[in-house]
């Protein structure tokens, strides 16, 4: 018999608040404008762009797409996130993926959307090392975010 998943509360806090900490190194660059957009680029190869849009602002959430488009072309599954920052707890957490509402944090499975038991936090862990990524490979008009 399957154990069933139990989050761990400490790593999912660590890991919303690094989040935080990532996205808002991004969107700093934003200034007041509501949309920005950058290459990514490994060595010498040009890996796509990536687009970061407010979509919703309120007194302590912001509300945020960030979509990548690979230039090797459609049939790549590129991530597209809606990520809420909460900047009164100073988390960031994923709400949304591909065009669709999260899962909740703890799923029964097998389940009808065939989930699995802990998809948000697999999420939430992508949205961390694409962020790493992005800081790391990222450059654009404004800034270049690219480490010699």
């Amino acid at each position: 018999m399957r154990k069933k998943y139990i989050p761990d509360l400490v790593q999912l806090g660590a890991l919303y608040e690094s989040n935080y900490s990532r996205l808002l190194k991004l969107i700093r660059i934003m200034g007041d404008s509501e949309k920005m957009e950058f290459n990514l680029h490994t060595e010498h190869h040009f890996v796509g762009k990536v687009l970061i849009q407010l979509l919703e602002s309120c007194k302590y959430t912001d509300t945020f797409l960030l979509e990548q488009t690979a230039a090797a072309g459609k049939w790549v599954n590129n991530p597209k996130l809606t990520v809420r920052l909460y900047h009164d707890a100073v988390v960031a957490e994923v709400v949304g993926h591909q065009g669709q509402q999260a899962t909740n944090g703890v799923n029964d499975y097998p389940n009808k959307s065939m989930h699995h038991p802990d998809e948000k936090n697999q999420l939430n862990s992508f949205l961390s090392e694409w962020l790493n990524f992005c800081l790391m490979h990222g450059c654009c008009d404004a800034l270049p975010f690219k480490r010699a």
